[in-house]
């Protein structure tokens, strides 16, 4: 998988409009200052298209596959017309099946609850916890952190070398890290998977916002996302692939839409004749909402260019590292190495400094926010902090306080919507407080480190 860049041309390659580009937040030492979202890992901003778009839509929301009335039927086709979008937006087979859920981790696990009998799941050690952990009625082997994308793919030949041949199999594999932001090699992978009779299924979460992703290009089986991390934080996800192993299993919720029919037994029981298709594990009232949420993002992407956001995410990728690498005492993280590419999320540690502290101090002080911790792929980042995996440290509750060292890291997040501003403060702020220290003072409440209001601002 390549990333583009490309020479830009600046006409087409500004930001896109996001909600909250102009929300201002207080500074501890005083004034305000326009927040500066760093975070968009987490969950991006939405963008303006897609509030508008949703905005548009509001009065004429109506019950999806439910009703006869207008509003019903247009609701219904909005739905349906989104799951076309979609599609086309993954590059999706002729016989893929969209599957509209709650986010990647409900993906992932409706698949995971799809599986067949005495599937075997094969899992690297450095996939978010979305991935890591919805497998627990599978066989599941851990794979070790690579540290080369050849590793990566030679390591999973290995294992699947020497599984039963004769069971399924099942692959998972994120696309780009959510704690080094660095590209997997799918499209391998997937050769590989498919060379020794497993499947495969992509975690695009952190993939599908920064490059494009083509199911049928990767030659993966599944491709799961969330519509919070691509700008369209309504409350929907998406798993698109094969649809055989869903068709035949239990529907992930049983209920209204996906039956198709539903009959008394003369012994008082009940028979329910379920769907075939994505409805099958699409029960209750849809998300209507979340999913043209989705499908606005997904065309707003396409309209604006990706290749020109791809490359114009690389160069602020390339300013922020080179920004870092000027600071002796931070350290990123990575597995593959400096030469890797990967998409806009970067972690680091700063020598002499906790974590959270650092992180607090960067919002406190700078109206910047960005993440501290674990990134739930916890695993992978005590690999790469070259700590034991018994050692303490938990997502956002850092036990150490504020000047000690923690066992977590510090996340830099961006994307389309990223005023080149906001990476400038950025990197002045990490220098600064490097150089000069905070300026004002710290506590640790309820497993978070706060400034502390009671205490007077530091002369810096």
């Amino acid at each position: 998988m390549s990333v583009t860049t490309a020479a830009l041309d600046p006409s087409v390659c500004a930001p896109l409009p996001v909600l909250g580009q102009d929300v201002t937040v207080p500074l501890v030492t005083g004034g305000e200052v326009v927040y500066a979202a760093l975070d968009y890992a987490a969950s991006a901003p939405a963008l303006q298209r897609v509030w508008d778009d949703v905005a548009a839509y509001a009065p004429y929301y109506g019950s999806v596959h439910r009703g006869a009335g207008y509003l019903s039927q247009l609701s219904t086709d909005l739905f349906e017309n989104s799951r076309r979008t979609v599609g086309e937006f993954l590059g999706c087979r002729a016989e893929d099946q969209v599957v509209f859920t709650r986010s990647t981790t409900d993906s992932l696990n409706l698949l995971a609850a799809a599986l067949p009998a005495d599937c075997q799941v094969f899992v690297y050690e450095t996939e978010h916890h979305a991935s890591l952990l919805p497998w627990r009625d599978a066989r599941v082997t851990y794979l070790d952190a690579p540290r080369t994308p050849a590793q990566a793919v030679e390591t999973l030949e290995r294992a699947l070398a020497d599984r039963d041949p004769y069971g399924p199999a099942l692959v998972c594999v994120t696309g780009a890290s959510n704690v080094t932001g660095e590209l997997w090699p799918v499209k391998e992978l997937a050769a590989a998977a498919h060379a020794h009779g497993a499947r495969i299924v992509l975690d695009a979460a952190q993939l599908a916002p920064h490059h494009p992703v083509d199911i049928a290009e990767l030659d993966v089986d599944w491709v799961a996302f969330s519509g919070h991390k691509l700008y369209a934080p309504f409350g929907s996800g998406v798993l698109a692939g094969r649809a055989d192993w869903l068709r035949e299993a239990e529907p992930y919720l049983a209920g209204g839409g996906a039956s198709r029919k539903v009959s008394r037994r003369a012994d008082g029981g009940v028979d329910v004749d379920w769907h075939t298709t994505a409805a099958r594990h699409e029960a209750g009232s849809p998300n209507v909402i979340g999913v043209y949420s989705i499908a606005s993002a997904c065309k707003a992407l396409t309209e604006a260019g990706f290749d020109n956001l791809v490359a114009r995410e690389q160069e602020l990728v390339s300013r922020v590292r080179e920004g870092l690498a000027e600071v002796p005492e931070v350290q990123v993280l990575s597995l593959f190495g400096d030469d890797a590419p990967r998409v806009g999320v970067i972690s680091f540690v700063v020598r002499g400094w906790n974590s959270s502290h650092f992180a607090a101090a960067l919002s406190a002080e700078y109206g910047i926010g960005v993440r501290d911790g674990l990134f739930c792929a916890h695993p992978l980042v005590r690999t790469l902090l070259g700590s034991d995996p018994q050692d303490p440290g938990e997502c956002g509750a850092p036990e150490a306080e504020p000047g000690e060292r923690s066992l977590n890291a510090i996340r830099v997040s961006f994307g389309a919507g990223t005023p080149d501003e906001h990476i400038d403060r950025f990197l002045r702020a990490v220098s600064e407080l490097v150089r000069d220290g905070a300026r004002w003072n710290y506590r640790t409440e309820d497993g978070r480190c706060v400034p502390d209001r009671g205490e007077a601002a530091r002369t810096a």
